[in-house]
């Protein structure tokens, strides 16, 4: 089962680079940028967020979610500046199975620098050893090279290829989907 005392207290936490703290309002602007910004929604298969007041429906949504026992979101904040620079989400977290969805975005200027496998393997370590998860799941676009990269390396695998199974923007689309298990997880790391 999962351990809810993180629905009470969320949990912040800490990398080399990066602190990993909730996610909240005064997050709109930076979110904003990032998620208006068609380079880094590319494969999001999602709307930008041309407004500010989509990201902060976007946060309250989230907010929500954390409120309701379903999901988890931090922002990632560079220790150097101390600037929001991107964000990861526990999210449709299924109690029953002990299982997740996983959705995160890093501002371009941060691309290729490690630091979204560097993000993982600490919310990995937390889910599956804090939040007593069995599984992650990850859906992403096939065309999505770095993402599929970065689940790799850290130790997902892809169960299914669903062809135009996501309706978005007048087509359907492709999806992959990968997972990763807490014995493998656990094996890949020690």
């Amino acid at each position: 089962m999962i351990n809810e005392l993180y629905f009470e207290q969320f949990p912040e936490l800490e990398t080399d680079r990066i602190l990993l703290r909730k996610l909240d309002l005064s997050h709109t602007a930076a979110m904003q940028s990032n998620r208006k910004d068609e380079k880094v929604m590319r494969y999001m298969d999602s709307d930008l967020h041309l407004t500010l007041k989509n990201s902060e429906n976007f946060i309250t949504e989230n907010l929500e979610m954390y409120a309701t026992k379903k999901g988890l979101f931090w922002a990632l904040i560079d220790k150097v500046s101390n600037n929001y620079i991107g964000d990861f989400s526990f999210w449709n977290i299924d109690s029953k199975n002990s299982r997740t969805e996983i959705g995160y975005l890093l501002s371009p200027q941060f691309w290729g620098k490690g630091l979204m496998k560097e993000a993982m393997l600490a919310l990995f370590n937390f889910g599956f050893k804090e939040l007593n998860l069995h599984s992650f799941e990850a859906n992403i676009n096939p065309a999505n090279e770095k993402s599929r990269s970065v689940l790799l390396s850290v130790g997902f695998r892809k169960e299914a290829y669903f062809k135009e199974n996501y309706y978005f923007n007048g087509k359907y689309l492709d999806s992959e989907i990968y997972s990763l298990l807490q014995p493998d997880f656990i094996n890949s790391t020690t």
